[in-house]
């Protein structure tokens, strides 16, 4: 029992441990308990009222078989008569010491206290490789930005076309369209007469006099 007992001290140093009938209650109700003990000689209605912690916060429980003084003793009080352990650790190490003293009263919450451990710890495994995958992530997508950016521009490295190759824009197009529809008019009408409106706008030599002749 000596064994069970430093074992419920360490817990206590380590801050894994709630002593009281009020802070075991709270512990349970927010299931951070993982394992409820309570002293020999508790009374009934305490036994009672940790079974229903237990119950409410899905964890498991038994009675010790020290007294309340020697409890007390453990975690640095007069008197105590009950507590809860909040690591999976400590609890599956404190009872597995119990089987070890009273394998025929002990032996079954050591079992399932070991079950509880192992799921514990696959849940435990499971985060961190889930955290990881998401670190991991997060650094193959800072990887492609990099290499995104290390790659050259499409087109870039290629010799620069030559000046008479450029390829003409659209306005350039029209805009020669234009020229060579002015060309073509002004040689068109190149010998023409230039017309004027109104009145002589036809001249006629009549008589050795010139007469204007309306349109």
């Amino acid at each position: 029992m000596n064994k069970v007992l430093n074992l419920l001290g360490l817990a206590k140093k380590a801050g894994r441990l709630e002593v009281g009938e009020e802070p075991t209650g709270a512990a349970a109700r927010a299931r951070d308990a993982r394992l409820l003990l309570i002293a020999s000689d508790a009374a009934d209605n305490s036994f009672r009222r940790l079974r229903h912690f237990a119950e409410a916060g899905a964890c498991l429980y038994t009675r010790l078989p020290c007294t309340k003084d020697m409890l007390g003793k453990a975690v640095g009080r007069t008197s105590c008569a009950m507590v809860a352990v909040t690591d999976i650790g400590f609890a599956e190490a404190i009872a597995g010491k119990l089987a070890e003293e009273d394998a025929a009263s002990y032996g079954e919450l050591a079992e399932k206290m070991s079950v509880k451990a192992q799921r514990a710890k696959q849940r435990r495994r499971e985060q961190e490789q889930h955290e990881k995958n998401l670190r991991m992530g997060k650094r193959r997508t800072a990887a492609k930005e990099e290499k995104s950016e290390a790659l050259p521009m499409p087109g870039a490295g290629k010799p620069p076309k030559a000046p008479g190759r450029r390829s003409k824009t659209r306005k350039e197009r029209e805009k020669l369209r234009r020229e060579g529809e002015k060309r073509e008019s002004a040689k068109r009408y190149a010998l023409a007469r230039p017309v004027k409106f109104g009145k002589g706008s036809v001249k006629k030599k009549k008589n050795g006099k010139t007469q204007h002749m309306e349109v």
